[in-house]
């Protein structure tokens, strides 16, 4: 959340002290907290949960209509306190579904050992290496996720078809709810990992304090905090409770359109279709999850405690809750348009990827585009005083920008929006957020590469000018 300076020092004094600070590991989440930082961070502890209410509640009173709602507000036509009067409240019922759901998920992770990988050809699961922790640590991780994934959805699936256990609607019939429980677990998990951090870390070498407050509790303090040799919060967080809801919610979506309306509209179809296909896409893949971002720098606190228990199922989901109700049922040439554009970015996405893993696992010795790959080659220093070497790739896609998987990313994101037409500014939040966010990573990345590699970088972003799209930016 630092103002970033993606830009290495190169000279002088201001060189002496980048090297100090590289030479002792100090790459990663941001030491100190401008003014700038500390607002930005306040503002988000205190408003987000009230946005991500708001969004909920304008659905279910406002058919997602953000205008009619505001006017209302400011005509006098309603209050806060009337929409908040008319808004369901936390319930037991709603309690027992999420306790359930989080403790069969933990089930799921800690004790059902990977078999998926012993007869998926290509998958990558079991044990795995994580990557380096700026204190020279590689965690050790189960990597269980597709297969809790399976098991959760042939569970539902039997249940809608079989069993009738519960209603295959029984998630939006709950939604507001659930929006309480989600908050209360994000809360307590965030501000647990915040007091273990402060008395019994589990790495203390790689704990940063900013020494402000709110900002460790947002960004978090420990970077890998864990109960035992396998409950790791950052994975199970990142990769569980909410990504694995994520397709359960879009069914659920769907499942409330035909109680409804008696049948389920193709853009439904196309919403759940493609966000399934990203959702997969993160679960086949997630060993190599380990070395992006999340598990690679960012400190386990509010950002991705309280994030992913409520902001990613809650309005990650939204396109799917529009529809509910807004049906919306889309000619041939628009759905066609929506599904090229969906397929197109998570071709992008997946092939960028999938060349920098290549490229990483055979240490260039490959063929990208038919070619020798072309690299950067860098080093860094981890706070044990140990030095090791990193090969930047520059070519294939990731010779087009440094970030050219997120402009695919972007591209999936707003087909996901597309599909709901272009009546309501709603279900463009998503497309919205997440290109504020996937750009506010290329800074923070790009700052952290800069100090991590030094002089090394500034060869790579002279041989890769661009960051998301090429020529523009």
């Amino acid at each position: 959340m630092m103002k970033p300076d993606t830009q290495p020092q190169s000279s002088g004094v201001a060189s002496e002290e980048h090297a100090k600070s590289v030479e002792h590991g100090s790459w990663g989440r941001a030491w100190k907290v401008d003014l700038f930082s500390l607002v930005a961070v306040i503002l988000l502890l205190c408003f987000a949960p009230f946005l991500v209410f708001f969004f909920v509640v304008t659905c279910e009173q406002y058919q997602c209509s953000i205008s009619h709602c505001l006017i209302d507000v400011f005509s006098g036509d309603s209050t806060l306190l009337s929409l908040w009067d008319r808004t369901p409240s936390f319930s037991w019922t709603a309690a027992q579904i999420y306790s359930i759901w989080v403790m069969f998920q933990v089930v799921l992770y800690m004790c059902l050992p990977d078999i998926t990988h012993k007869f998926l050809p290509g998958y990558v699961g079991g044990v795995q290496d994580g990557a380096r922790t700026p204190a020279g640590l590689v965690n050790k991780y189960q990597i269980n996720g597709l297969q809790s994934w399976i098991i959760t959805h042939v569970l539902w699936l039997a249940n809608a078809h079989y069993f009738h256990w519960f209603s295959p609607t029984i998630i939006i019939d709950n939604w507001i709810p659930l929006l309480w429980c989600t908050n209360i677990l994000g809360y307590c998990v965030s501000t647990f990992v915040f007091i273990k951090a402060h008395l019994f870390p589990t790495n203390p070498e790689d704990c940063k304090f900013s020494g402000n407050i709110f900002y460790d509790y947002m960004m978090g303090i420990e970077f890998n905090p864990r109960i035992g040799q396998w409950f790791d919060f950052k994975l199970f967080f990142n990769g569980r409770p909410g990504i694995i809801a994520w397709t359960l919610i879009n069914l659920s979506y769907a499942s409330k359109q035909m109680e409804l309306y008696g049948y389920v509209t193709n853009s439904m179809i196309l919403v759940n279709v493609l966000q399934a296909v990203y959702v997969l896409d993160f679960f086949w893949n997630e060993a190599w999850y380990l070395k992006t971002i999340d598990i690679c720098h960012d400190h386990f606190g509010w950002y991705l405690g309280w994030g992913d228990c409520v902001w990613l199922p809650f309005l990650y989901t939204l396109q799917g809750l529009y529809l509910v109700y807004n049906p919306i049922q889309l000619t041939i040439p628009q759905a066609t348009g929506v599904l090229i554009l969906g397929l197109a970015g998570y071709y992008i996405f997946r092939s960028t990827n999938h060349q920098k893993d290549f490229f990483r696992r055979n240490e260039g010795n490959c063929l990208i585009w038919g070619q020798k790959p072309t690299f950067i080659e860098c080093k860094y220093h981890s706070s044990d005083g140990k030095t090791h070497k990193s090969k930047l790739l520059t070519s294939g896609f990731w010779g087009l920008a440094r970030h050219f998987n997120y402009t695919g990313d972007l591209m999936g994101c707003l087909a996901y929006c597309a599909a709901c037409g272009g009546t309501h500014l709603l279900p463009y939040f998503y497309f919205v957020y997440m290109t504020i966010l996937l750009v506010h990573r290329c800074v923070r990345d790009e700052h952290r590469c800069g100090c991590k590699y030094g002089d090394d970088w500034k060869r790579y972003t002279d041989a890769v000018p661009n960051r998301l799209i090429p020529g523009i930016f």
